[in-house]
């Protein structure tokens, strides 16, 4: 699928520790690396800003879409990828993607699925450059909220 980036993970901790991790905002902020304003409610915005070193001083807003209580957590956010130029603008990004967690038990714990969709809204060759610094992205986030989790 060209539309979207699909991580997946094997946590070993219960379905309620990751979902924890997921949906607690200040959890949340601690393995994502960001510092948020307020909790996560559906249907509101979630602002802040990164504390990723090297991004500490750009901004966090997201519109959660679905907080489904052990099973899915989704927003949506600004299609940036990252893009230190585009952040620094001040230009607000009109494409936004989702993002969408989805936990599954496991015998010895949970497999977290991370999708983030709706790339082919991002014009080129703009679409290219978020999809990959996105995929590493997600690839390093997925590694960020096992190790958050099981340690």
């Amino acid at each position: 699928m060209t539309d979207s980036i699909i991580k997946t993970m094997d946590i070993a901790a219960p379905v309620a520790k990751v979902w924890d991790a997921l949906t607690d905002h200040e959890k949340f902020g601690a393995w994502f690396r960001v510092a948020l304003d307020q909790p996560f409610v559906m249907g509101q915005s979630s602002t802040g800003h990164m504390t990723y070193p090297g991004y500490e001083h750009y901004r966090w807003e997201a519109r959660i879409v679905a907080i489904e209580p052990m099973t899915r957590f989704a927003y949506e956010w600004p299609a940036t990828g990252g893009d230190k130029a585009l952040m620094e603008s001040g230009v607000p990004v009109p494409e936004w993607t989702l993002v969408e967690f989805v936990l599954e038990p496991l015998e010895n714990g949970t497999r977290l699925t991370v999708t983030e969709s709706g790339f082919d809204k991002v014009p080129e060759p703009r679409r290219s450059n978020v999809m990959r610094s996105n995929d590493g992205g997600w690839a390093e986030q997925v590694k960020n909220i096992r190790d958050y989790v099981e340690g």
